[in-house]
């Protein structure tokens, strides 16, 4: 039975736009610095790689969605295929990765900040982004909207902005130093240099820089013709795609990959070699804008998330409860709580607390993914070319989940998504057991 939904008046293209700009954000411009450090050029495939994986989440997502149009989304889908249990843990484990990416945006957002003001607490910036995040999306859907296509056309404009200057340098050089294309390409003689392994080990940070797409999916009830959702999601992952490999492409033809510092975004340092006026300054701009609105992004889905949960009494009802100008307060004081800890962790932990949140995020993130496949697969028939497509997107996924097996910092990160699973699994044994007894 379909689920009761009023139309939607969000046309297709529109969704597309709004999933470029959920997704670009810190998971890129800042993660993708640890990705080169693990791959080197062939960090290239990694995203390739990930962009497969993420069409293959995204179609069955948005396939669904079709079918069946549920403001809960993959939560609700797993909740239809496996029973009340899948829904719960499904939406805590979606809820605590979303609360990990928010961490890692905060973290990286002051990390950005501190590129202008080195001697600025990291807890101090993090606490201002913090309350303009919760500013932008207290008044609803419709401010959300204009925020991230505001932001989403300035984000995007960056990127081709950097593409544009680096094939200028490629070409022409500078006054200070002349172009010699053939010295640039000498930065890829060794594609190959970490090998496989290295692909393996980066594939998490690639996976993560197209975090996002779960918004798509909650959004999709607001398309004029959901039946437009997969068409949506082809050109967003798309257009990623592209414009993720050519910049990630062309950095890596401007600077050497092992001078690339994980502190800082590798367009920043690729220009740092030249002497472009305020061109660092004006990108570290943009880099804050963009994680700034992915931020923002994760807020939305995270409200949106814990309101459905409460509704299904998944989470105290009390959460879902609005008052006169339809603010679900409560929900906004649990997340304000969420954030407070982030700061919290980022006082105490400031060295390898992004690196450690980005690998529990994204963890976390797979694991939810992972999840709407296997419902996929449960609720829908399938050809025999769907079957191939979710078979390779779970082995993708396994294989990323995997990688963090290989160094220590990876590893911890495990841990640290592997304790979140444990704590959500205890949790929903004694909901299960409530349940039978009510």
């Amino acid at each position: 039975m379909r689920s009761k939904t009023k139309k939607g008046r969000m046309p297709w293209w529109q969704l597309s736009f709004l999933g470029v700009g959920c997704t670009i954000g810190t998971g890129f411009f800042l993660g993708s610095s640890m990705a080169i450090k693990k791959s080197g050029p062939a960090v290239l495939i990694a995203f390739i790689l990930a962009a497969i994986g993420t069409y293959i989440v995204y179609d069955a997502l948005a396939k669904m969605s079709v079918d069946d149009p549920d403001k809960g989304s993959f939560r609700s889908y797993a909740k239809k295929a496996f029973g009340r249990w899948a829904g719960f843990s499904n939406g805590w484990i979606y809820l605590l990765s979303e609360m990990l990416i928010m961490g890692s945006q905060l973290i990286a957002l002051g990390i950005f900040t501190q590129y202008w003001f080195p001697t600025i607490p990291l807890w101090i910036a993090t606490s201002v982004y913090s309350a303009l995040a919760l500013l932008v999306i207290l008044p609803g859907m419709k401010g959300f909207e204009k925020f991230q296509n505001l932001f989403g056309v300035l984000k995007t404009a960056a990127i081709v902005m950097f593409i544009i200057v680096a094939v200028v340098l490629l070409v022409k050089g500078t006054n200070a130093q002349p172009s010699e294309v053939t010295s640039y390409l000498a930065h890829y003689k060794n594609f190959f240099s970490e090998g496989v392994r290295g692909i393996w080990l980066a594939l998490l940070y690639a996976f993560y820089a197209y975090g996002g797409i779960e918004v798509m999916g909650l959004l999709v009830i607001d398309l004029k013709n959901p039946k437009q959702a997969p068409k949506a999601g082809k050109i967003m992952i798309i257009t990623l795609t592209t414009i993720y490999v050519m910049s990630l492409g062309l950095a890596l033809a401007l600077i050497f990959w092992g001078n690339i510092d994980v502190k800082e975004s590798p367009f920043i340092t690729a220009l740092n070699n030249f002497e472009i006026p305020f061109a660092t300054d004006i990108l570290n701009g943009i880099l804050i804008i963009a994680g700034f609105s992915t931020m923002v992004a994760s807020l939305y889905a995270v409200l949106t998330i814990l309101i459905t949960l409460a509704e299904d009494k998944d989470a105290p009802a009390f959460l879902a409860s609005k008052g006169k100008r339809k603010v679900p307060l409560p929900a906004v004081l649990f997340i304000t709580g969420g954030l407070l800890i982030t700061i919290i962790i980022g006082l105490l932990l400031p060295e390898k607390i992004f690196e450690y949140l980005i690998t529990a995020a994204g963890l976390m993130l797979l694991y939810n993914w992972l999840f709407i496949l296997v419902t996929y697969a449960k609720l829908m028939k399938l050809s025999i070319w769907d079957k191939i497509k979710i078979a390779l997107g779970m082995l993708l996924i396994i294989i990323t989940i995997s990688g963090t097996f290989g160094e220590k910092t990876s590893r911890l990160g495990f841990y640290v998504s592997l304790l979140f699973i444990v704590m959500i699994g205890i949790a929903t044994l004694i909901m299960v057991k409530k349940w039978e007894n009510t």
